[in-house]
């Protein structure tokens, strides 16, 4: 890796072109093209198409378009950065890339704050039925003891994952009488926001579980009925990290019998790898049906770390890495 490094600084920044193939705020072109690197965009060819020219890029900027794969990275001979536009890298085969001396940027610092906010909101909605209470009183029902809610003081708070997502929503937590613990797979990484512990005591203490994961082989349906029932107690369920580590048929089921109470669902299994649009075409699962229609689930289509500020801070984030690596 210090070899790739020197090799990047004694690099100009002036021969160093960069390809876009997502839109992303103007700020990170504008920012790059300051600092001195050419800036090329393409935003509707194929993944074929890209390939057949990556050869004449040393960097690329992508959010999820497509993967960038083995076969991707073969062709990109002159490579030295990939860039995603957002906190996770699933869409890389990362351990290649990094086989290839290709350095790997992302930007979780961007969106965190989103995706705590988010994350919050939907745990605060869920708790107090404010979307079951606002359809009802748009159809013209004035349920108050229907409606009644739960308070989040004296509640336990279970955080599985503790990076950047999972630390900036138990910051948030800092203002309610809340016990929350934190799960993850790095030692020592608790702090004064969250005591951490075994995945078997935060199943016997947790009466909220929010995931903050990356998607990887190890999270790939994490949560199933198996690791569901394993908690002591009925819990509400938020998920803002990845659709693909939930087993939607046994979330299904688990609202179904109580055993969780509520569900704020960001992420959806059935989303393609661009997190722009549902795998749905026709028919639908019954397991989503089941989530359309039941009052005690929050869904959105994956805008969690989506704001206007986070927008404006991934960019900046990645531009100023892209910078830094060639200082």
């Amino acid at each position: 890796m210090l070899s790739l490094l020197f090799q990047h600084k004694t690099m100009s920044n002036k021969d160093v072109k960069i390809l876009h193939i997502d839109s992303n705020h103007s700020l990170l072109w504008d920012q790059l093209e300051k600092a001195g690197f050419q800036n090329e965009a393409d935003f509707d060819s194929s993944k074929t198409e890209i390939e057949n020219k990556i050869q004449n890029y040393q960097g690329i900027v992508i959010r999820s378009r497509f993967k960038i794969d083995k076969e991707f990275i073969d062709k990109a001979t002159n490579l030295k950065f990939i860039a995603r536009v957002g906190a996770g890298l699933e869409s890389i085969d990362c351990d290649y890339a990094v086989s290839k001396n290709i350095h790997l940027i992302a930007a979780p610092e961007g969106n965190r704050n989103a995706v705590g906010e988010h994350t919050l909101g939907m745990l605060l909605s869920l708790l107090n039925k404010l979307n079951r209470a606002d359809k009802m009183v748009r159809e013209g029902h004035w349920v108050r003891e229907g409606n009644r809610g739960h308070e989040l003081d004296g509640k336990t708070i279970g955080l599985i994952g503790y990076g950047n997502m999972g630390k900036s929503f138990a910051k948030k937590l800092r203002g309610f009488e809340v016990e929350v613990l934190c799960y993850d797979i790095l030692p020592n990484i608790g702090d004064e926001n969250a005591k951490q512990v075994s995945l078997p005591e935060l199943q016997s203490k947790a009466d909220v579980l929010s995931l903050h994961i990356p998607w990887t082989g190890e999270t790939d349906k994490m949560i199933n009925a198996n690791f569901i029932n394993a908690f002591a107690k009925p819990f509400w369920f938020i998920n803002t990290s990845r659709g693909k580590n939930v087993v939607t048929d046994d979330l299904a089921t688990a609202l179904q019998s109580g055993k969780i109470l509520g569900a704020g669902l960001d992420v959806l299994e059935y989303e393609k790898l661009s997190f722009e649009n549902l795998f749905i075409d026709t028919e639908k699962p019954k397991a989503f049906d089941y989530l359309l229609e039941a009052e005690n689930v929050l869904l959105t289509p994956h805008i969690a770390g989506w704001t206007f500020e986070s927008h404006e801070k991934l960019a900046k984030v990645i531009a100023d890495k892209i910078i830094k690596l060639y200082e």
